[in-house]
């Protein structure tokens, strides 16, 4: 019979996933750094991800839920590039408002953080494996 409670690998393997969705859109994020659009509105707007506690009432524990993707409500930063192809009549593209430093310490923060998992897992395992030989 399955139940729902959850258990030390379900909450690790959970952290472990909200981790990957918050690196792959930094990575997102980065890869669009320097994209330029013809007008204010196409021009890129970085991501987040929303993470949200969810609690396990028989347990007791608590794991994380991606309860979303925003994109980021900043300004376009214009830029004067009259030989670009894509500039307007002013001689204007506008460029991603991608912080690059922000987001790649947020892909090293999240990538810690995914590690730090995989440890703690490891760990488990091991005490789980050492606690069957001692029988």
């Amino acid at each position: 019979m399955a139940t729902n409670n959850l258990n030390i690998f379900s909450v690790a393997g959970r952290a472990m996933s909200a981790q990957q969705v918050r690196m792959n859109t930094a990575a997102s994020n980065l890869a669009n750094a320097s994209a330029v659009a013809t007008n204010e509105a196409d021009a890129y707007r970085p991501i987040k991800a929303v993470f949200a506690t969810q609690m396990d009432q028989s347990t007791g524990l608590a794991t994380v839920n991606v309860s979303g993707i925003v994109r980021a409500n900043t300004a376009a930063q214009r830029q004067h590039d009259p030989g670009n192809p894509m500039a307007d009549e002013n001689g204007d593209v506008w460029g991603s408002p991608v912080d690059e430093n922000a987001e790649m310490v947020e892909m090293l923060d999240s990538s810690r953080q995914y590690q730090n998992l995989v440890e703690t897992l490891s760990t488990a395992k091991q005490l789980m494996l050492d606690t069957i030989r001692m029988k």
